[in-house]
């Protein structure tokens, strides 16, 4: 029985690394939207007698308290990092994204907020090219712009989407933007422990303050679902980091969208918010954006690739392979999670002196 199980985990292993790698980034991300649709859900409950800012500092608490177990069997070698500096930056403007979206999550319907969040592929298409020098594709810059279209048939500018509170979670979706910049850059170097690590513990003590500003004591089932607030965030990163570290991120990043079908069920189910007939017509939009950003990737790695290429991704690799790329200026490091690097960062690769 034991050896049956592990042979079909093997063969699942094999089928898994066979595919695409923008494909297996999309996976990962549509994974973190499952978790932050719930961790939404869950900060909009809350917000009805927690202060936003108080909750911004439990998520980034407990969150911590989610990666330690990690931190802990990795012998603490996650508390190691040159990038001290970018983790602090990377913190600072996390819990300012935060406090934009809770408050946001807390004053408005739960789907028009994550509709609004939406606009943040638009920025981030345009900080991975001057950023992380990604190349223009201008089929993925169209299906981004579609998928935008369909968030602003879901708002409908001129309504009341567009107030103050729409303004506050616009300009968090642009930290946000920043933010998987960042994420790119650091996973690059640093583990998923390393950079969850620093997270926790900069942003718990940058959130404190305001925290204590508007502190009301928690009731034990608001510590309970503060902490499924936390897990839910950490769980989340975990696979968008996977996601960025294997893909590209202006290929994976629009995928995020699913987050709205996600939000439009739970709004409909727990908080009795239905979707109006604009909403359902910009969920198709957005939801056909991502399927066409999904077969176009998939077209151009079956293109790429050669039949040895195709049959190399299934190996599994070990701790002493190593990614070296050049565009982007990142140093050498090991795969994780027997993860290849994208078609552009293996070609770059190539041509690099090793």
């Amino acid at each position: 029985m034991r050896q049956r199980l592990l042979g079909r985990v093997a063969v699942a292993r094999g089928k898994w690394r066979a595919l695409p790698p923008n494909l297996r980034g999309a996976l990962w991300v549509l994974l973190a939207a499952v978790f932050f649709s719930s961790m939404g859900a869950l900060i909009k409950a809350l917000g009805d007698r927690l202060d936003s800012f108080q909750i911004a500092f439990f998520r980034s608490l407990f969150g911590l308290f989610a990666i330690l177990p990690f931190v802990i069997r990795g012998r603490w070698h996650a508390f190691y990092t040159r990038r001290m500096g970018m983790h602090f930056g990377r913190a600072a403007l996390g819990v300012v994204a935060m406090f934009c979206g809770f408050y946001a999550l807390t004053h408005m319907a739960l789907a028009d907020v994550v509709a609004i969040s939406f606009t943040r592929p638009l920025f981030l298409i345009v900080l991975a090219v001057l950023l992380l020098g990604e190349g223009f594709k201008p089929k993925r810059w169209l299906a981004t712009a579609v998928g935008f279209i369909g968030v602003l048939i879901i708002v409908q500018p001129g309504g009341e989407a567009f107030e103050d509170v729409a303004l506050i979670a616009l300009f968090g979706a642009l930290l946000v933007a920043f933010i998987k910049v960042m994420v790119k850059k650091l996973s690059a170097t640093e583990s998923s422990p390393t950079i969850l690590l620093y997270f926790g513990l900069f942003a718990s003590l940058l959130s404190l303050g305001p925290a204590l500003w508007v502190w009301r004591d928690p009731t034990w089932l608001e510590l309970g679902l503060l902490f499924m607030v936390g897990a839910l965030g950490a769980v989340a990163q975990v696979c968008t980091i996977r996601g960025l570290r294997i893909a590209e991120a202006t290929a994976v990043m629009p995928f995020d969208y699913a987050r709205l079908l996600f939000a439009g069920l739970i709004g409909l189910v727990v908080f009795g918010e239905v979707p109006g007939w604009w909403s359902l017509l910009g969920a198709l939009v957005i939801v056909a954006s991502t399927f066409f950003v999904a077969r176009m990737e998939a077209r151009d790695y079956a293109a790429e690739s050669g039949p040895s290429e195709a049959r190399a991704t299934t190996i599994s690799t070990t701790p002493s392979d190593t990614n070296t790329t050049t565009e982007r200026g990142l140093r050498k490091r090991p795969y994780q999670d027997g993860a290849k690097p994208s078609a552009t960062a293996r070609t770059s690769s190539m041509n690099t002196p090793k």
